[in-house]
């Protein structure tokens, strides 16, 4: 009898939805922003699966990205933080200095499963100085899209440098049946910050000097102003930001855009709810995807770089360290590649593979399926060019601030909008280019 009601124990353990408090010596907390119901049920497999091995249950509370801060904040004034959470990098480097994420125990994750193994850039960007505050899992490379076969046809160069980008956008620009470029100029949109660093980063622009000084009123910032509006000028009036951008490429109006890989299950014509390309009416499935280039690195006048977006596993103060570990663990080997499975569009593997296969998980990612209606493999539907492409740049993802400690100033700048905001003025000629670099030196400044 005794022996039955371990196992009933066990059974119940396994279940991560409701725990009694019998189980709560055996069970972890994890905080996922990951809230879609197919994702969730991905993610409590993988759990079924990591407590079947180790007995440790599992307790998945979805939390969405935009409530993430607030409730991370309310459970460490109350010292009941989760024991892993899964979030974005904004807010990595400010969890670390409050407190709220153990850097030593993620540090030691990453030692284990070998420092190696990584992407450098994710690892970077989260450098501090017991090691890393937290332990990266996924990402994805801004890409800036564009139409091949209209470049194709007008005899244009990849737009991979300012003067090509811009050229293009001139001579394909014939409103409103088509827009050279549309860029982000939605002040309250965190989308607008992200083409606009984008472009920022490949001119060389950072958030400090080499003395860790904000320094933003540059030479170099007033070229990224000056070429930002000029592109501006072939994007249609109005606020606009991602679902504009997005709507209008994927209905043939926009010959170039920034956007995210998430694109691409879009972009792939497999969706029945969404929006295609008139060309596309006769059948041919795919037109848009077959006749869309993809730019990764964008190269300025004084530098060269791409945006990413990187998300971390951060186990915080109040974790059963050694359960924790064992997850994140878990999460970054067995369970990896189920993991990326919930997106792999837009979940790129910032760990390679293991120490005694270094390509495990690169190859293993381009053997996923994407696509809802129908499920395709990315290297079979966009081709091996495109996979390049996106996984060459996560060793170079760069972002404002993170890799010179000033990741809890990042957090501010994107929360308060202030750089869209003065943009935003400088773009409908309130203010010079000079006079916005200094106002966003200043503003950023204030918010240290």
């Amino acid at each position: 009898m005794k022996k039955t009601s371990l196992s009933l124990l066990t059974i119940i353990c396994i279940v991560i939805s409701g725990f009694s408090k019998v189980c709560a010596n055996d069970e972890i907390t994890f905080w996922t922003t990951e809230v879609e119901m197919d994702r969730l049920d991905t993610q409590r497999e993988i759990a079924r699966k990591f407590t079947k091995r180790t007995r440790i249950g599992v307790r998945i509370i979805p939390v969405h990205e935009n409530l993430l801060a607030e409730r991370v904040t309310a459970a460490y004034a109350a010292r009941s933080l989760p024991d892993v959470i899964f979030h974005p990098i904004d807010f990595t480097i400010g969890w670390g200095e409050a407190g709220i994420l153990d850097g030593r125990s993620a540090t030691e994750v990453v030692n284990r499963l070998g420092e190696e193994t990584f992407s450098n850039g994710p690892l970077n960007l989260v450098r501090v100085p017991e090691g890393y505050a937290a332990v990266p899992i996924d990402g994805w490379g801004q890409l800036l899209l564009y139409r091949k076969d209209l470049f194709n046809n007008a005899g244009l160069a990849v737009p991979d440098h300012w003067d090509r980008i811009l050229q293009a956008a001139k001579v394909l620009h014939n409103p409103p049946l088509i827009w050279g470029f549309e860029v982000g100029t939605d002040p309250g949109q965190t989308y607008t910050q992200q083409v606009f660093e984008h472009f920022a980063l490949s001119n060389g622009v950072r958030l400090t000097d080499s003395s860790g000084n904000i320094h933003l009123d540059t030479p170099q910032m007033v070229q990224v102003l000056e070429f930002y509006k000029a592109l501006a000028k072939f994007t249609p009036p109005g606020n606009i930001y991602w679902l504009h951008t997005r709507m209008d490429f994927l209905s043939g109006r926009a010959a170039m855009i920034i956007w995210s890989p998430f694109i691409l299950d879009e972009l792939s014509g497999l969706r029945q709810d969404q929006p295609v390309v008139p060309d596309m009416a006769k059948g041919k499935k795919g037109f848009l995807a077959r006749n869309t280039g993809f730019v990764s690195i964008i190269y300025g006048p004084n530098g060269a770089a791409q945006y990413g977006q990187i998300n971390y596993l951060g186990i915080t103060r109040d974790a059963d360290v050694t359960k924790a570990k064992k997850w994140v663990e878990f999460l970054l080997t067995d369970g990896y590649l189920e993991w990326l499975g919930m997106a792999p569009e837009g979940k790129l593997p910032v760990r390679k593979g293991t120490l005694g296969e270094p390509n495990r998980f690169i190859d293993g990612w381009m053997r996923l399926r994407f696509g809802v209606t129908t499920r395709v493999r990315i290297s079979e539907f966009y081709g091996m060019d495109l996979v390049k492409t996106i996984m060459s740049g996560m060793d170079g993802l760069d972002r404002w601030g993170f890799a010179r400690g000033k990741g809890a100033l990042i957090s501010r700048v994107y929360g308060t909008k202030v750089i869209p905001e003065i943009l935003k003025r400088f773009l409908n000629g309130e203010i010079s280019a000079k006079e916005a670099a200094r106002m966003m030196e200043r503003r950023v400044k204030a918010l240290e």
